[in-house]
């Protein structure tokens, strides 16, 4: 049956050595995930449960992209995080089993409205104008899960026009990459597709128009993003 018209096509992610791409189906994010940050935010590090919201994968884009300056904010934040890729099915996993439905990792951006985040916040309203952005989660090329591994020595970094904004280790995760598939696995049938955004370290903060954003994690390939004037 034909559509009534067409839809862009779904964003997929470059995979290291591999030809076929990553094709992304859904996005979770985990907030709060690491003290330092939870606390320049005004909260305190909560060890009862991980809690998620999610970006939309039409919002997605890739590393190297030029974007406008997102409309309604005049507070738009950098967060650089360690992105897991799911590639099995996997439902209520015990530790092992969330280890095996990982298929890779990588670099990522989770840009964020933060006036309208805390605004609503505040309101006890849902985050979505705030976090669910228009080219508002940015992806680097994935690393196979058999090649590369999340060791709590591994620097996670970012720059705003070659200035240091973030700088940390995987050390400091809250909740860890198995435990967050672990819960996140009882409330959703995971898949492939699914990508999870595992939480931003300390030194968030306001970027511009002309702003270079560049960040990384050790042995992953580097992600940018360069803001252009707001349209």
């Amino acid at each position: 049956m034909p559509y009534q018209f067409s839809l862009p096509e779904p964003i997929s992610i470059p995979v290291v050595g591999e030809q076929a791409t990553y094709p992304i189906g859904r996005i979770f994010c985990v907030g709060r995930n690491y003290a330092a940050h939870a606390a320049e935010m005004g909260h305190e590090v909560d060890r009862e449960a991980p809690f998620y919201f999610t970006k939309s994968p039409a919002n997605a884009v890739l590393t190297g992209a030029s974007v406008p300056y997102p409309p309604g904010t005049g507070n738009y934040h950098h967060e650089m995080e360690l992105a897991v890729a799911i590639g099995r099915p996997v439902f209520r996993a015990t530790p092992a089993q969330a280890w095996e439905a990982v298929y890779g990792y990588g670099c990522a951006l989770d840009m964020t409205r933060r006036d309208l985040q805390i605004r609503e916040r505040n309101k006890q309203r849902p985050w979505d104008l705030g976090k669910d952005v228009e080219n508002g989660a940015v992806f680097a090329p994935l690393t196979r899960a058999a090649e590369w591994s999340p060791e709590d020595r591994k620097r996670i970094h970012m720059n705003v026009n070659a200035e240091v904004r973030q700088d940390a280790t995987l050390h400091e995760l809250i909740w860890k990459i198995d435990e967050i598939i672990c819960h996140l696995s009882g409330f959703y049938h995971l898949r492939p597709g699914d990508v999870i955004l595992t939480g931003t370290p300390a030194g968030v903060g306001p970027v511009g128009a002309g702003d270079e954003i560049e960040g990384g994690i050790d042995g992953l390939e580097p992600i940018h993003l360069t803001l252009t004037g707001a349209k």
